[in-house]
């Protein structure tokens, strides 16, 4: 659903200039000129009460002074006057504002109070929406608005740009002016006091003159909000991301292995990932990535096939494309005998596929034709290097025409200068992604395969359902409500290992108990209890890091040696740690398997994206290999098994040189249920698991230490304030029965459920298919199905009705069947969270016994529980069941569409205010 805040900023009728100026090179004289030269087709009135008019444009004292309406705003002000100007506007009712002022954080305490101030005064007028301070401005070329102080021209394009910094946005302008590059958008988004990334990307979302997003990121504050909007945006379009601050490490001391190994950059990455975000290291990649993935936005594959004229080149293209782990497409014979056709004097005979000498046009663009029709080739790259009687121009004109006649990418690479040029502008003129060297247009086929990945990532249903994580809620309680077992009552605590051993064992989660004991006796007869070989180990809760002070004996196996390591351990301690208090020694038994594999996993708390899951190689130097991956809790299977690919270790999981693989299916519920935990407890601040042994047969924790911090706690039941993204929702899950006593679950829709929810579309009437979907199809494509059955909680819900089949039954062909989904509701809401669209679908065989109503009104009940202000629904004129529905709860029938189409819709807070009446 569009998103209405930001109209009045990029679609204006009117603009105003506060501090518009006739002194040139000042900012509001620079602003004036900008939307003169622009052609902006509206009233364009400059504000100064020093000036009576500004560049021929007659002059107004003050805001309130303007005849008409004014959409947008822009502000040239001092900061100190800033905030009154900005009361002005919201009182003259302006729609919008681009504040360029600076002087407001960047500049120290000062300014911080001044941005403060800003904000108090932004809240008044929650209807005005403002960019920056801060900023350069906003310009959108297909509009003819430039309402910025930028000194170049902008042409227009099909990308929007969004950059966190005034200043690289200006560089990107001067080099888009030489280059030819055109923009949809450019925002310059400054202090973003009041206008997010994610609100900029939300209203790009339906700009019908946007297929893609390149941003320039440095940092973020509403993860949630932006993971939201970024996921929306590129399940239709993609989002290119160059992110500042690769390298830089996490100010926050580190409390565990975990927290040393899990940087801030490394969850960029792992965000960007579950966003469908590409990321691309450099910023000279942004326009390259962008330029293929706005012309070839389907998904591709990591084949390239490669024609050149010269073999420097092309070697220099394998170089890059085995940098960028993609694969080196083979020839089919039958292509390679065409090729051999193509070239009687001879080629290279294999991909690259070397063309030697000066090629005609013709042959050449035939052999790119005869390449891309290789089943086994994924995209093209055809180089062309300008020798003495090569014709960049002419074969430019017929590649062109090849690319035209396929659906697989081609990417060009014209090199040298002026010879080059020509043909390079008619590539690109004729929508050819072209490059001046293959390294760049390997690098951007690199970063488009990466986007396919990244997309099928966000549709990717589990192979399936994901396992019933119960946790031993009472031990849990205890656990979490208790005083703990630290030497003081300090907010966070670490807990000890037999602590926090307890709280995994709850989830699940296989451990080596162990048991505290405080001599050397008591240590001898826990050994003799469990059984030898045994660890033993400091038992000390301030204590993180066991082996740093010598406090882990591994591998005792008789009474005499359990009684030396127990005064060693108490020797060495004292030695390293005087400081701490050595409470006794822990026992717990030794597992020795010659065939086990050490990981470490853990969790921590990410300062902006919230709890974050990290599993690498495990043992004492985790954190010198710092081989580890990074994913945003909870994880399902598929995401489980995504984490566990990015590790350089994976292939140790595997068989070879003759031992077996470990149990993958234990590992991966062991991470599930981890990640559960750490999404269940937002008191969970930090988990350490190291090592965590992987086994042919088991998965089992030998160490682990978590540190809990109580402040953090859910606001409600269902409430995840520590995790960018909501996780699902089973506090919405129920029973309910039908008019004939038919007991149904309705519960959110989850990804697993595509089969199901294909079979019921496959089996559902085309007459019940039309008047839900407004359209005939003849079968469900998975990426339908994905798109329906994989969706955002924040934003979209879609209650199924599952029906579970009794064991036993008179009717055979029920008793013990397959459960099925008979029914879904589904509320689609805007991204202010204002509006919501509705639909809903009952199968054939289960109409006429209340589903419908049932899952309408749980589905309203939700929408008054989200906060949601108006529902609006759309139905067939024949439909008479569903009008039936939306008359009997308040809904009106507010527009007609046609001849068969009726739209309802339903004020919230006046339905809440009936149904109080009618319960009084």
């Amino acid at each position: 659903m569009p998103f209405r805040p930001l109209r009045k900023i990029f679609s204006p009728k009117s603009v105003a200039v506060i501090g518009a100026s006739s002194r040139a090179g000042s900012v509001g004289e620079r602003v004036i000129a900008n939307l003169i030269n622009a052609d902006f087709s509206g009233p364009v009135v400059p504000i100064n009460p020093a000036h009576d008019a500004v560049h021929g444009l007659n002059c107004v004292s003050r805001i309130s002074d303007v005849p008409h309406a004014v959409d947008l705003a822009v502000l040239c002000t001092p900061a100190d006057v800033t905030p009154d100007v900005v009361d002005q506007c919201g009182k003259a009712g302006v729609g919008g504002l681009i504040c360029l002022s600076d002087g407001f954080r960047e500049i120290g305490p000062i300014g911080r109070g001044r941005e403060d101030e800003l904000k108090t005064v932004l809240a008044k007028y929650p209807r005005m929406r403002m960019i920056g301070p801060n900023c350069l401005g906003v310009i959108r070329p297909p509009v003819g608005l430039n309402a910025s102080f930028a000194t170049d021209a902008v042409q227009k394009g099909n990308v929007a740009f969004l950059s966190q910094s005034a200043a690289f946005c200006a560089s990107i302008l001067d080099r888009a002016a030489s280059e030819g590059i055109g923009f949809s958008c450019v925002v310059s988004v400054g202090n973003m006091v009041n206008v997010t990334m994610a609100d900029l990307i939300d209203h790009l979302a339906f700009d019908p003159h946007t297929d893609a997003i390149v941003i320039y990121l440095q940092s973020l504050a509403d993860a949630r909000r932006f993971m939201s909007a970024a996921r929306a945006f590129t399940r239709y379009k993609p989002i290119i991301a160059c992110k500042a601050g690769r390298y830089h490490q996490s100010a926050i001391a580190a409390a565990s292995h975990t927290g040393a190994m899990v940087g801030i950059d490394a969850v960029y990455d792992a965000a960007f990932a579950r966003a469908g975000i590409v990321r691309v290291d450099q910023a000279e990649d942004l326009w390259g990535c962008a330029e293929l993935l706005t012309r070839y936005p389907n998904r591709c594959g990591s084949r390239l096939g490669i024609l050149t004229n010269a073999g420097g080149p092309g070697v220099m293209a394998v170089d890059a494309l085995m940098r960028c782990r993609g694969q080196l497409a083979k020839l089919d014979p039958q292509r390679r005998s065409a090729m051999d056709d193509l070239f009687p004097s001879g080629w290279s005979r294999d991909n690259p596929a070397v063309v030697f000498g000066d090629t005609d046009p013709v042959p050449y663009s035939e052999a790119a034709d005869v390449m891309l029709a290789d089943h086994g080739v994924d995209a093209l790259l055809a180089i062309l290097v300008p020798q003495p009687l090569t014709d960049p121009d002419q074969t430019a004109r017929r590649i062109a025409d090849v690319a035209k006649a396929h659906r697989k990418p081609l990417i060009a690479c014209w090199m040298g200068g002026s010879r080059a040029a020509s043909g390079a502008k008619w590539l690109h003129d004729h929508d050819i992604a072209v490059y001046s060297s293959p390294e760049k247009a390997v690098t951007a086929f690199g970063h488009l395969v990466h986007y396919g990945r990244r997309y099928d990532l966000l549709y990717e249903t589990p192979k399936a359902a994901p396992p019933v994580v119960v946790s031993d809620d009472r031990t849990v309680d205890d656990l979490l409500g208790g005083e703990g077992d630290v030497a003081e009552k300090e907010s966070p605590q670490v807990w000890s290992e037999l602590r926090s051993k307890r709280l995994l064992a709850a989830y699940g989660i296989d451990v080596t108990m162990p048991q505290v004991v405080r001599s050397a006796d008591q240590a001898i007869a826990a050994a003799d209890a469990m059984g030898y070989p045994v660890a033993v180990k400091v038992y000390a809760p301030e204590l993180t890091h066991k082996t740093d002070v010598g406090g882990v004996v591994l591998n005792v196996s008789n009474a005499e040696q359990v009684a030396e390591a127990y005064q060693t351990i108490h020797q060495r301690s004292a030695q390293a740690r005087p400081d701490i208090q050595v409470r006794g020694v822990t026992v717990q038994p030794m597992l020795v398997d010659p065939l086990g594999r050490e990981l470490i996993v853990g969790a921590k708390r990410d300062p902006v994206f919230g709890a974050v899951l990290m599993v690498g190689a495990g043992g004492i130097d985790a954190e010198l290999f710092q081989d580890s991956a990074v994913e945003l809790p909870p994880l399902s299977e598929s995401l489980s098994r995504r984490l566990l690919e990015q590790l350089q270790c994976r292939p140790m999981l595997d068989a070879y040189r003759g031992r077996p693989p470990i149990a993958m299916d234990a590992l991966q519920d062991a991470l599930i249920r981890i990640s559960h935990m750490v999404a269940q407890h937002p008191e969970v601040i930090e988990l350490d698991i190291n090592p965590l042994v992987v086994t042919p047969t088991r998965t089992i924790a030998l160490d682990a230490t978590v540190l809990v911090d109580h402040e953090w706690k859910p606001i409600a039941p269902g409430d995840f304030p520590h995790l960018a993204i909501r996780p699902y929702p089973d506090q919405w899950i129920r029973a309910d029965r039908l008019s004939d006593g038919t007991e149904v679950t309705l519960r959110p829709i989850r990804p697993e459920d595509e089969d199901a929810w294909t079979r019921m579309l496959a089996t559902c009437s085309q007459e019940t298919i039309r008047l839900r979907f407004r359209y005939l199809f003849k079968q469900v494509e998975h990426e339908m199905a994905a798109r329906y059955c994989f969706i955002d909680y924040d934003r979209e819900l879609a209650l199924v009705a599952e029906y579970h089949p009794p064991a036993q039954s008179d009717d055979p062909a029920i008793a013990g069947g397959e459960s099925s989904l008979i029914g879904v509701g589904r509320l689609i809401a805007d991204a202010e969270n204002h509006e919501a669209e509705f639909a809903v679908m009952v199968h054939d065989q289960w109409q006429g016994r209340r589903l419908g109503s049932i899952l309408t009104d749980r589905c309203l009940e939700i929408a008054k529980q989200r906060g949601l202000q108006k529902i609006v629904a759309e139905t067939a004129t024949e439909n008479r069941a569903m009008r039936t529905i939306f008359q009997n709860r308040g809904f009106q029938c507010r527009r007609i569409i046609g001849d068969d189409t009726l739209i309802f819709t339903l004020d919230m807070a006046g339905a809440n205010a009936d149904a109080e009446s009618k319960q009084a």
